[in-house]
């Protein structure tokens, strides 16, 4: 369902109105949508038939009508006052349902963009911002669409019920109360943009504290261990005061819009409430005693539902404002292009980079230049350099997070711009210097994405991992759950379930980020151990920190400033008494 709504969604949206957008995604369930309306009338028609009822009643009485007159008015009121309940049930599963199907396909669709757009996209926009995309905008919309529906229709309905019982019984009045609705409208459009304009700076200031709190929450160990607190509070102190300024501007404006609506439609009621009395005071037009009671009684109703209308707009605007807002991510053009190109079914592990150069968007100067290097399958090269030297720009091209903006990067000599990277990538595995688990078993960690996996290859994974002889020690063993991020395990163990999950995939190209540089000398011992085992056979880009770890290489790249500076082994380098020797001298002192 996610990648059938997601494409046409993206198409749709481009230039669009966010009310085109809203009838696109509502347009599978336009019948349901359809019948809900007119369920909504029939049982909302009490609402403006009671006062043209109450009319019939008092003039029974007033002008001594037949009594069976009374109980027929009766009858049919009490007949459209029962069926409201069952009606009211069949509305609720009909709109409701569509807002909920609406909102589940959006949420599927935001999700399905976010795995397609590219990793420079989610290095440049916070989690917390996209967080609150999928969970905050989209409840936003279906709560717009679920109040416009009840209050909006019960509005119009009422409207459109009484002009036309009024236009049939007094059509003298008709006029009046035509002045209501433009009145409202009035004041609807004039208020408008400064809504949306207030309504879209305190959505940014939200996804501001949004991404605020999330980096707050992540930072409580270092902030608590270094006595940090009261800084951290400050910083969000400040964002919590912009934050109430925008939300009281926000409020201030719509109370304005509000009250102002009120005194107006307010007014106008007196005087047509006054008018009516006077008319049927001097007998003028006809106008009876029940016609008096209706017209005041439909006074309360136009007035209000006219008012509803008028204070619906904020909601509205807010609604749009969040369409809008889930619009940025369904539009955003940095997506990984993978659409028509070749799919990889088999691969040997040759790669070759030809005068390969990259320069980030935001970045004035390339991170890599004229990076020229063949790796041969099975080999292991070692970047080294300085911070800021290109290392982790060229683990990316490997993995294909980014592109070359120059040069060529080619995989068992097909251009990696001809292939699509989804499918190579299922011969690839990375081990980050921060494993990344999620909060489930550590089966369901190591065999993530590998469904066929049986408890045999999951142990014998974590085996080679040496990762085996803690799991077994677990009370839970395999189905252990590791916590948030892996909290539960030390350093070492989440390296080694990260390493085990690698081995599992039997991956034809591995990529180790600095993947034992935060750990003690044991743990470091167990995962190089491991490691060995992970690399037989497969071409592997390692980078590290430590030299020592980089030694038995066959071949380590010295980098500086995204160029390579020297090629050799470990022995070779160090004869040769280059940048690598100064690198090594360096730690060793």
């Amino acid at each position: 369902m996610a990648s059938s709504s997601e494409k046409p969604l993206d198409h749709r949206y481009r230039g669009e109105h966010p009310i085109r957008t809203l009838a696109y995604l509502f347009h599978a369930d336009r019948r349901r949508l359809a019948a809900a309306v007119g369920v909504f009338t029939v049982k909302h028609s009490p609402v403006w038939l009671l006062p043209l009822i109450s009319a019939s009643i008092i003039d029974t009485v007033v002008q001594h009508q037949p009594v069976g007159q009374l109980w027929w008015s009766t009858g049919i009121i009490l007949f459209i006052l029962l069926i409201n309940y069952p009606l009211h049930v069949l509305y609720v599963r009909l709109l409701y349902g569509s807002v909920r199907r609406m909102g589940t396909s959006l949420r599927s669709a935001l999700c399905t963009r976010m795995q397609q757009l590219s990793i420079g996209y989610h290095s440049r926009v916070s989690a917390g911002v996209l967080q609150a995309k999928v969970v905050r905008d989209v409840e936003t919309v279906e709560q717009m669409v679920q109040q416009t529906a009840e209050t909006g229709l019960g509005a119009i309905t009422v409207l459109t019920g009484g002009l036309v019982i009024i236009a049939v019984r007094t059509p003298e009045f008709v006029p009046v109360f035509l002045v209501v609705v433009p009145a409202a409208a009035l004041v609807v459009a004039r208020l408008r943009s400064r809504l949306r304009t207030h309504n879209e700076h305190f959505r940014h200031e939200v996804e501001t504290l949004s991404t605020q709190v999330t980096e707050m929450t992540r930072l409580i160990p270092v902030t608590r261990a270094h006595g940090l607190e009261g800084k951290a509070l400050r910083r969000m102190d400040g964002t919590l005061s912009r934050l109430l300024t925008s939300g009281m501007r926000l409020d201030l404006v719509n109370g304005r819009f509000g009250s102002l609506a009120w005194v107006v439609l307010n007014v106008v009621g007196v005087l047509v409430l006054a008018s009516a009395a006077l008319v049927s005071y001097y007998g003028v037009w006809g106008v009876t005693a029940g016609d008096v009671v209706m017209l005041s009684a439909f006074l309360t109703t136009l007035t209000n539902s006219t008012t509803t209308l008028a204070a619906l707009a904020p909601v509205i605007t807010k609604g749009l404002e969040s369409v809008r807002s889930v619009g940025e991510v369904l539009q955003a053009p940095e997506l990984e292009d993978n659409e028509g190109k070749d799919e990889v079914t088999s691969l040997r592990g040759a790669i070759t980079f030809q005068g390969v150069g990259h320069v980030y968007e935001a970045g004035d100067r390339p991170a890599v230049r004229d990076f020229t290097l063949s790796v041969v399958p099975g080999e292991t090269v070692a970047l080294v350099g300085a911070s800021g030297a290109g290392k982790s720009t060229v683990l990316n091209l490997v993995i294909g997070f980014v592109r070359p903006t120059s040069g060529r990067l080619l995989l068992d000599g097909a251009d990696m711009s001809t292939l699509d990277l989804r499918t190579y990538r299922r011969f690839v595995s990375v081990v980050p210097q921060e494993s990344i688990l999620f909060d489930g078993t550590i089966r369901e960690n190591v065999a993530y994405g590998m469904d066929e996996a049986d408890e045999e290859s999951v142990r014998a994974a974590l085996r080679d991992a040496n990762a085996l002889e803690f799991v077994d020690r677990l009370p839970r063993g395999l189905d252990t759950l590791v916590g948030d991020r892996g909290a539960r395990l030390s350093g070492g163990q989440r390296q080694r379930l990260a390493i085990a999950r690698a081995l599992i995939r039997d991956p034809k190209v591995l990529v180790l980020d600095e993947a034992t540089s935060a750990l003690d000398t044991r743990s470091e011992a167990l995962v190089q151990e491991a490691l060995a085992r992970l690399l037989r056979g497969r071409t592997t880009f390692v980078v590290a920190h430590r030299l020592s770890t980089v030694r038995g290489a066959d071949r380590i790249v010295v980098m500086g400033d995204g160029a390579i500076l020297e090629v050799g082994t470990h022995e070779e380098l160090l004869r040769g008494g280059g940048a690598y020797t100064a690198l090594h001298g360096g730690q060793v002192a």
